[in-house]
Formats: structure tokens, C-alpha cells, sequence
């Protein structure tokens, strides 16, 4: 089991939940991401495995995972993909989507 591995498992039983396969995959071989991505243009940020837990208790966001601090709770989460690697792929044409409008095929 690699360094990654561990942490991954580690984070789980913190959060006593299992994370998504394409997620967990991500995590053990990209490791992280922090960039602005073309076309889109627009930023895109996760958070090394090691960071994970030290950053969502740093802003008490267990509650929150998936939505911006500035949301008051689940009533104001935007979808943005199906999945994790569905945002991967969809994220350099979209980049993030910021109302329940879905963007215009023109």
C-alpha cells in the first residue's frame, strides 16, 4: 500500500465515509491540482490527500463538502457534474458553474 494509500484510508475513517473510485484514483496518482485550465480559463484546485482533513477542519466544512463557504446549506449547492471524472473532463469547456441555468449551446 503506497504513502497515498494510507492516506486516502486515513481520511475515510475520518469522515467514516468511502470515497468515490474515480475520486480515490485521482488522489493516489495525480495527487492534486491547482491551476487555471484553457479553455475555460478558469480555476481549479484540489487539495493533496495529506491537506484534506487538516482543510476542512481548518473551516469546520464537514457539513459542507461540495459547496462554496458562502452557501448557507444544501438548498444553495449548484450541481456541477455526475461525478468526479465527469467533472474532470467537462471542467476545461465549462469551467465552474455558478447558477441552475444550464449553459447556452450558442
Amino acid at each position: 500500500m503506497s504513502s497515498n494509500d494510507d492516506q486516502i484510508a486515513q481520511a475515510e475513517r475520518h469522515f467514516g465515509v468511502r470515497l468515490p473510485e474515480d475520486y480515490r484514483h485521482f488522489l493516489a496518482n495525480e495527487a492534486s491540482m491547482a491551476r487555471f485550465v484553457p479553455p475555460a480559463d478558469d480555476f481549479l484546485m484540489i487539495n493533496a490527500i495529506a491537506e484534506i482533513i487538516e482543510v476542512n477542519e481548518a473551516g469546520d466544512f464537514q457539513e459542507r463538502v461540495l459547496l462554496d463557504v458562502s452557501a448557507q446549506d444544501w438548498s444553495s449547492a449548484i450541481h456541477q457534474a455526475t461525478s468526479f471524472s465527469a467533472l474532470l473532463e467537462q471542467f476545461p469547456e465549462t469551467g465552474w458553474k455558478w447558477d441552475d441555468a444550464e449553459p447556452s449551446p450558442y
